[in-house]
C-alpha cells in the first residue's frame, strides 16, 4: 500500500503543472468497477487526470482521438492525450477500435468549460457525415427534449424519441442499445435535437448491440 501511495504522489507531482494547461477531454469512461473515487460511467477525463484504482478497482477508458480502448485493473492511472500511463501495480490491456477519432474536437469557447462541456464538429456546416461503427448510436444531448432521427438516403423514414430522465444516462446520454433499438448498416441519417443537427452514416459492417461506446458516440 505504501508503494501505491508513493507512486500516486510522484505521478501527481510530475503532471500537475502540465495538466493545468490542458482543457480538452481525452477519453470517456465506459465502465467502472469497485470503489473508484471521483469517476463515474460516461464521465469525460482530461489529460493529467490521476485515477486511483486501489488493489481491485477497474476502469475502461476509450480515448477520443486515438480510438485506443483500455481496461485497467488496480494501481494508479495517469490519463494522457492518446493513451494512459500506469504504475507497476496496475494491469493494463489495450486495443484499438473503430471510432471517429480526430474528427471529434472542441471549439475554442467549449474548451474553456468544465468536464461537462459538449463537443462540436459533428454537426457544423461543411462537415462531411461521420461514420460510426455500431448500429445503435449513443447520442449526447444537452438534456431532455425531442430527438428526431431520419434517413437521408431514404426519404420518409423518420423516428421521434422524447428524451427524459428515464431514457437519459447522467441526464444527457441516450443509448439506443439500452432500449433495444438499432439503425440500418450502410444507411445515412440526420439527427436533430433542438437547434443542433448531425449527419452520420452507419458503417456497412457496424457491430450489433452494445458495441464500444466510443465507436458509436454522437454529440449534439
Amino acid at each position: 500500500m505504501r508503494t501505491l501511495i508513493l507512486a500516486a504522489t510522484a505521478i501527481v507531482a510530475l503532471v500537475a503543472p502540465a495538466a493545468a494547461q490542458l482543457k480538452a477531454p481525452a477519453a470517456v469512461v465506459e465502465e467502472v468497477k469497485g470503489n473508484v473515487a471521483g469517476i463515474e460511467f460516461m464521465d469525460y477525463v482530461f489529460p493529467g487526470k490521476v485515477i486511483k484504482l486501489g488493489t481491485s478497482g477497474s476502469i475502461v477508458l476509450s480515448y477520443l482521438a486515438s480510438c485506443i480502448r483500455e481496461t485497467i485493473t488496480g494501481g494508479v492511472v495517469l490519463v494522457g492525450t492518446e493513451q494512459s500511463k500506469v504504475d507497476p501495480m496496475a494491469n493494463l490491456e489495450s486495443t484499438k477500435v473503430d471510432c471517429v477519432g480526430q474528427r471529434m474536437q472542441l471549439s475554442d469557447s467549449e474548451a474553456s468549460q468544465s468536464a461537462a462541456t459538449t463537443f462540436r464538429s459533428v454537426g457544423d456546416k461543411k462537415s462531411a457525415p461521420l461514420t460510426i461503427y455500431g448500429v445503435s448510436p449513443v447520442f449526447e444531448t444537452s438534456g431532455p427534449g425531442k430527438l428526431v432521427i431520419e434517413r437521408t438516403d431514404l426519404p420518409g423514414s423518420r423516428d421521434e424519441v422524447l428524451l427524459d430522465k428515464n431514457t437519459l444516462v447522467k441526464g444527457k446520454f441516450y443509448d439506443m442499445a439500452k432500449v433495444g433499438k438499432s439503425l440500418m448498416p450502410g444507411a445515412s441519417y440526420r439527427a436533430v435535437f433542438g437547434s443542433r443537427k448531425i449527419d452520420f452514416k452507419i458503417a456497412p459492417l457496424a457491430k450489433l448491440g452494445d458495441a464500444p461506446i466510443v465507436s458509436r458516440l454522437l454529440r449534439l
